[in-house]
């Protein structure tokens, strides 16, 4: 069995199509399909499902590549430390956070982390949908809200606070709600993901829990972005995590309101983590990313927080 052969199925299988394997290869098309068609044909069975626009891993498939992949990243570290003991982090760094952190947060600071380590290169996937990032060979994955039983190691970064705001124009015309209630004769602008509409949720001090209330407008978007966007225009009100409104805040293009309660999307508080596994938080490029990371959030990160019970 040819190592190429591999690399080349492994790349496939990440990619979901033999022409953008070509093209990392600086290969033929036909070079790449032949190479997968004699793994196939080595071990007995096939591995993808040939489709017009792309390629799909069969359950065999899925299978050999969490195999194969773990085999290629633990030869290429082994190398790694062998050869350049003493070299910087460098190689494709996998990163997939939910899509407004990822442009707000992430971004930024990856610009910042390559600035540093000029080895390093960069596949950013943003996806609202809760994705197996062991599945998928992310090598940090970014998660809010509560995590299930895994393989995985968590961090938790931050909770995810909360705000109610809109631009001055539109609370100039229609005035500022004091009370949940009120959010009733609004116009607010909503999410609406795949776990559908997002309700909003209000705590008053001195309440044990979180109360939602029914709120509707003009718009509804699975784009954070679009809803900030309309927001800033003065159409209505938005319920966003300060850290996706802090600029516009602070520059006074929204004003926060209801401010003496603590608002949510979900009943109960959630929080921002971020993910990886054990065997790749031993890699350098991921260590590094993570204590540049942790870096920008303190000078001291302290690694004995990682809790391995996800």
């Amino acid at each position: 069995m040819d190592l190429n052969a591999l690399r080349i199925f492994e790349r496939v299988a990440a990619t979901s199509s033999f022409t953008a394997t070509a093209r990392h290869f600086h290969r033929a098309v036909s070079s790449i399909s032949r190479q997968i068609r004699g793994l196939e044909e080595a071990l007995g069975q096939p591995l993808l499902y040939r489709h017009t626009r792309a390629v799909t891993l069969t359950e065999a498939g899925w299978r050999y590549y969490e195999e194969v992949r773990e085999v290629l990243e633990r030869l290429d570290a082994a190398t790694e430390a062998l050869a350049h003991p003493s070299a910087e982090p460098s190689g494709v760094l996998r990163i997939n956070a939910p899509v407004a952190f990822g442009q707000h947060q992430v971004v930024p600071l990856l610009h910042h982390f390559q600035r540093r380590h000029p080895g390093i290169k960069a596949e950013l996937q943003f996806d609202d949908r809760v994705v197996d990032p062991v599945r998928e060979g992310h090598d940090i994955t970014f998660r809010v809200g509560d995590l299930a039983d895994s393989s995985l190691v968590a961090r938790r970064l931050a909770p995810m606070n909360y705000v109610v705001a809109a631009a001055p124009r539109y609370l100039h015309t229609h005035g500022e709600p004091d009370t949940p209630e009120e959010l009733a004769g609004h116009n607010c602008l909503v999410y609406q993901g795949e776990m559908g509409r997002q309700r909003w949720y209000f705590q008053a001090a001195g309440e044990s829990s979180a109360i939602p209330y029914e709120v509707s407008g003009s718009l509804y978007s699975n784009d954070a972005e679009s809803l900030l966007l309309a927001a800033l225009m003065g159409q209505g009100l938005v319920l966003f995590p300060t850290w996706l409104v802090a600029d516009a805040l602070a520059s006074g293009e929204l004003v926060p309101v209801l401010k003496a309660w603590r608002c949510e999307v979900v009943s109960g508080r959630r929080d921002l983590y971020v993910l990886t596994t054990e065997r790749r938080l031993r890699a350098r490029k991921v260590r590094a990313f993570l204590d540049f990371l942790f870096e920008s959030l303190s000078p001291n990160p302290p690694w004995d927080c990682w809790d391995t019970n996800y």
